[in-house]
């Protein structure tokens, strides 16, 4: 029998893909969030689907028939607070709230183990007080840690992308952070192989024009014939001059005055240069002005599928629902492969402890 997940604040469910993939079963997932939540159903149709505000479901309604039987909750509540300077806050800070829901799911259910994704100053705000609090928060649960930052590119993922990580385990020592792989893919690596569309241009549905060229490309293509979610952005004549200012490996340097703006995001205007890794993707990814998600050589941002190829994301994971609650979807998510090995990791010390 495959271990059981419960995966908190899914999203679409990179977490859980990750662990499908390392062989366990998820059984239940939350999203506040509809359209998401039916973009999650669509990829994952056998796991139990609560949509809803965490803060609203009864516990016992909806989670008594888990508790001590569940293997691993994951999950990554968002916490604000940490980013914050000056008055000291804590876990508990209001707007932290959400990762009160995570604790108290861990407390409720009992899990074997359970994982925890955030932003890296959560281990270092306020001189390691949030770090020093989240340990003294689950020990008195009976959970002992394991913590670290995560960069995805050490794991087979085409982006810088930096996540603090904790594993707990009740009551035995947690398995380590999963080493890093020592292989890295470029951004090329990764989308090399897709149609090279012009500004709106694309379809929802696709045949695949271009052969297989690298190994990241194989795997990212099993199981799929179809190619979904390749559409260029529909850019403004305005955007368009500006882009075709830029050449490969450039960026706003070659912009004239009068076509400068105000962004604050870094990257903005700059084409990712095809022969390294991505900045970090985020919801406005077809945007060129909001960071450096401009082709490496066409006129246009990345497309969906693009982004998603970025993270990690197999071409047979559809995202659906709105352009803008897709970009949501593929920039909020947990890179499935990072996932995988953190949940090979726990996996491996199943078993070692004849736990599974």
């Amino acid at each position: 029998m495959k271990p059981k997940v419960i995966d908190l604040f899914s999203g679409v469910g990179g977490f859980s893909l990750g662990f499908e993939k390392a062989g366990f079963d998820i059984v239940l997932a939350n999203e506040y969030d509809a359209e998401i939540a039916k973009s999650y159903m669509f990829n994952h149709p056998s796991t139990k689907m609560i949509i809803g505000d965490i803060t609203d479901l009864d516990y016992e309604h909806e989670f008594s028939d888990y508790v001590g039987g569940i293997d691993v909750i994951v999950g990554g509540p968002p916490c604000q607070g940490f980013s914050q300077k000056g008055q000291r806050k804590t876990i508990l800070d209001e707007r932290n709230f959400l990762f009160q829901y995570f604790v108290k799911a861990v407390s409720y259910i009992q899990p074997k183990y359970f994982v925890m994704e955030n932003v890296p100053n959560l281990f270092t705000s306020e001189k390691g007080f949030f770090k020093n609090e989240l340990e003294n928060l689950f020990n008195e649960l009976g959970y002992d840690l394991s913590m670290g930052v995560m960069n995805a590119s050490d794991y087979g993922v085409p982006q810088h992308r930096r996540r603090a990580i904790v594993i707990g385990k009740k009551h035995g020592k947690p398995p380590l952070l999963p080493p890093k792989l020592g292989k890295s893919v470029t951004i090329w690596d990764a989308i090399s192989d897709l149609a090279y569309l012009s500004s709106g241009e694309g379809a929802e549905q696709q045949e695949y024009l271009f052969s297989i060229q690298s190994s990241y490309q194989e795997l990212m293509r099993r199981y799929s014939d179809i190619l979904y979610n390749h559409i260029a952005t529909n850019h403004s004549s305005l955007a368009l001059e500006r882009l075709a200012l830029i050449p490969p490996n450039g960026g706003k340097e070659f912009l004239p005055k009068e076509h400068l703006t105000k962004s604050i995001y870094s990257g903005t205007w700059s084409r990712m240069v095809k022969d390294e890794m991505s900045v970090t993707i985020t919801t406005r990814f077809d945007t060129p002005s909001s960071g450096k998600f401009t082709h490496p050589f066409l006129n246009r941002a990345i497309t969906v599928r693009e982004a998603a190829r970025i993270q990690s994301f197999p071409d047979f994971f559809r995202f659906i629902g709105s352009k803008s609650s897709q970009m949501k979807q593929v920039g909020n998510a947990v890179p499935p492969l990072m996932a995988q090995c953190i949940a090979s990791a726990i996996l491996d010390d199943l078993k070692l402890k004849n736990l599974v």
